[in-house]
Parts: structure tokens; sequence; C-alpha cells
């Protein structure tokens, strides 16, 4: 917390905005692994429901105090297979999973005070996949929990081409009327993940910078014709 408060008052004086992200885990989470946290894996859903409100509040709380409430709140990391598992896993406890996400929302609310709401994003890491983005927020948005921003992952050797990148940008625009951010995307400088296979750019520093210009056209302008390499 002190690290992280610390960082957040540095950013500030540089006039940076930021994202605080909750993984709601001793260790990064994934949509391969949602542990939860040594001291909460004896709690009831209801407990771990509470936990994650009052964590979330007390923290919001602290930056706060620091004079470093972020612009923006994360509610789990890439929870396309839900949080804190087994308890919120999906896709069969999307119930307590909505819950759990509630929760830490509401912390949100309750911990800034009198101050403007961070914008709250929901995380999820499919990023080139129309039909998998859609199966999501359309479930996520049938239980009405209000939020602000979509955020995607994009990994082109997990998550789909610039292509499918462009397509799904536009569809959720046009589906949800949301903001949306590509939190998370990188490529290689150097031969690891297509060894076996074509790659889309050249695993080298040149061919990183070439594929991160593209995505940020795809980002910026969702219309732009992408050139395939």
């Amino acid at each position: 917390m002190e690290y992280t408060i610390a960082l957040a008052q540095e950013a500030r004086k540089l006039g940076f905005r930021f994202l605080l992200n909750y993984h709601y885990s001793d260790t990064w989470a994934d949509p391969g692994k949602q542990y939860i946290p040594k001291t909460w894996e004896d709690k009831s859903h209801a407990e771990l429901v509470q936990a994650v409100f009052e964590y979330t509040r007390d923290t919001i709380i602290a930056f706060q105090d620091a004079n470093a409430l972020p612009d923006m709140v994360q509610i789990g990391n890439e929870v396309s297979n839900g949080m804190l598992w087994p308890d919120g896993k999906l896709p069969g406890n999307w119930d307590n999973f909505a819950e759990l996400m509630k929760a830490g929302i509401n912390g949100v609310d309750v911990g800034r005070g009198n101050s403007q709401r961070p914008l709250i994003m929901v995380h999820i890491d499919k990023g080139g996949s129309k039909n998998r983005t859609k199966a999501f927020f359309d479930k996520w948005h049938s239980y009405g929990v209000d939020y602000d921003i979509i955020g995607q992952s994009y990994y082109p050797w997990w998550h789909g081409t610039l292509l499918e990148l462009r397509d799904n940008m536009i569809f959720m625009a046009n589906e949800y009327q949301k903001d949306i951010i590509i939190v998370e995307a990188a490529y290689n400088w150097r031969p690891a993940e297509y060894k076996n296979k074509k790659a889309p750019f050249p695993e080298t520093p040149e061919g990183q910078r070439q594929f991160l210009d593209e995505v940020n056209r795809v980002v910026l302008n969702p219309s732009y014709a992408v050139v395939a390499k």
C-alpha cells in the first residue's frame, strides 16, 4: 500500500492520470488463475463479498487521504473466467461473480467520499474475439451493474489478428456505447511466440514498434484499413 500510494503521488506530481487495478489475489490474476488471498480462503461467499467491499473501500480511502485518488479503477484483472476462484469462477458461478464485482464497485463509491467517482473498468482478455466479448458482456449487462469503461487485452498470438481486433472494437463501440481501452498489448522484440508459425511482424525491436503502431491506429480509428503483413 505504501509503495503504491507513493507511486501514485509521484504520478500526480508529473501530471499523469492513473488506473488502479485490483487483482484481489496474493499474486497475478489472469484468465488461467484467480487465487483467493490466503487470509480469505475460509470465507463463505457472503464473507468474500464483504471482504471485497471493505478492502476496496479502505484502500480507496487511503488514496483519498493521500490526495492520490485514482482516475479509474479496474475491479478484477482479465475476468473472462471470473475471479476469486472457486467462488466466483465462470461460467458456473455468474451470480457470485456479479456480486463480488458489485462489492468492489460499491467499495469505490463509498471510499471516495465527496470526491468525483473514479471511472470503473471491467477488463477481459478477448481483444480479437467479437463472439467471446459479446458472450461475456451480454451476460454481464443482464445483472445491471453500472460501469464506465470496457477494458481488453490484446496479444496477437492468443487473441486474434489486427483485423479481428478492429472488428471487435467497432462491435463493442456500437453494441455497448462505452469507452474502450486496450489495457494490455505486447509484441516480442526477439523470437518467442512465432517459432513454429508465421509471424504477423518480425519479432525484432522494429517489428515490435510496427505492431504497436498498428494497434494504436486501430484503436484511434477503427475504420483504418489494416495492412496485412
